[in-house]
């Protein structure tokens, strides 16, 4: 983006994405191509913002731990040898180097360039041959921390120490999804995240936008969730997410050539919830797709302006992957999915390229894309209370 377009106007004109879904229009283009704007993001919302990580059961036992990057910023998230979760930068203060790769169990993190030694808790614990350097006491030197919350199961860390909880403002999204009991559901660890060449923000409109199902993904792998189903429900104005609920034409449908339920159903929904999917968003990085036997999450880790890196993981119902043919029933659930998510994918790719061209505009909405407005809503007043924040500090 040219410096003339970081402006007053550009700004101020953001506000008609946040009107009603009946007078917005999008973002500019610019918001998802350009490396200057994404600096600028950087500081709106990922400094200050909630970041899912990943899920406590990741880190069961003491000394386990787990490393992901956002933002291209190395963490690590480890259970102490005291039983607490925290989340670390996992590079060492002695050279940069990473302390801490991939995940494991270890009662220490040592930084294999030069041995420096840090505890669980990141407290700097030996720091060899440094005995004759001046001014040294390893006792003022600790990875630096982060804030931690857990929702729902889910790890979420902030960058920024005075931050607000995260749990109250979603007090609303907690609500609709309660009876799914997402603490007690069970998922593996995903593999490492795939990398994708388009903007995060395009990631997180196509997972929750109702317009294009029964249009992209028109066939008898989607057909049981119309468009005309969706639902975009009013939320609190501080709520830190968005959903809409999608009716299907049967109860308990689910992604596989039978359209019907093959894994035991989370044992708390109602019938209402059983007749319906539910799409939940908690930007910038959290997203799920909640069926009656399966929940699909994705944890979106922007990198770029122009490419993000995204965990998809599974969890089912307690017991369920007790059943013998627990796996046979997934990979049938798993090559539905698949084949929807590759109509995304590709779909997601061309949008990044045609969002570059010179004829990209600002478009406008239908009812059906109701989670686009309110993705906007939440975007929006944090771009320009940061954009007036910077003014003022003259930057």
């Amino acid at each position: 983006m040219s410096r003339s377009i970081m402006n007053d106007a550009f700004f101020q004109e953001m506000a008609t994405s946040a009107l009603s879904v009946e007078e917005a229009v999008t973002l500019a283009p610019e918001c998802y191509t350009d490396a200057q704007f994404y600096e600028f993001e950087k500081e709106a919302l990922f400094n200050h913002e909630w970041l899912c990580v990943g899920r406590e059961d990741w880190v069961k036992a003491p000394g386990d731990y787990f490393t992901t990057t956002i933002i291209d910023e190395p963490i690590v998230v480890t259970r102490g040898l005291d039983g607490v979760l925290r989340a670390m930068s996992s590079v060492c203060q002695h050279r940069a180097m990473l302390v801490a790769e991939g995940a494991g169990n270890a009662r220490a993190f040592v930084c294999p360039y030069h041995h420096w030694t840090y505890g669980l808790d990141g407290a700097l614990v030996n720091a060899p041959a440094m005995g004759k350097t001046c001014n040294f006491d390893r006792k003022d030197i600790a990875l630096p921390t982060f804030q931690v919350e857990i929702w729902h199961g889910f790890i979420f860390i902030n960058f920024d120490n005075d931050a607000p909880p995260l749990a109250p403002r979603l007090a609303a999204l907690s609500d609709i999804i309660a009876n799914y009991d997402l603490v007690n559901a069970e998922g593996p660890r995903p593999d490492p995240g795939a990398r994708h060449p388009w903007n995060w923000k395009v990631m997180l409109e196509n997972n929750n936008d109702g317009y294009h199902a029964s249009r992209l993904h028109q066939g008898p792998l989607h057909d049981f969730v119309p468009s005309g189903q969706a639902v975009f429900p009013e939320l609190p104005e501080d709520t830190a997410g968005y959903y809409r609920t999608n009716g299907t034409l049967h109860k308990d449908a689910s992604f596989n050539a039978t359209q019907r339920a093959l894994l035991p159903i989370f044992p708390g929904l109602t019938d209402d919830e059983r007749n319906r999917m539910t799409f939940v968003n908690i930007p910038p990085t959290l997203s799920l797709v909640m069926m009656s036997d399966m929940v699909i999450y994705l944890i979106i880790r922007a990198e770029g302006p122009e490419h993000h890196t995204m965990d998809t993981g599974l969890l089912v119902a307690p017991g369920a992957t007790r059943d013998p043919a627990y796996e046979h029933k997934l990979q049938m659930n798993w090559v539905a999915s698949e084949t929807i998510i590759a109509q995304d994918f590709h779909v997601d790719e061309m949008v990044q390229l045609g969002l570059r061209s010179r004829h990209a505009i600002r478009g406008r909405y239908s009812w059906q894309e109701g989670a686009q407005q309110a993705f906007n809503s939440w975007l929006v007043p944090r771009y320009q209370e940061t954009w007036a924040r910077w003014k003022a500090q003259g930057k």
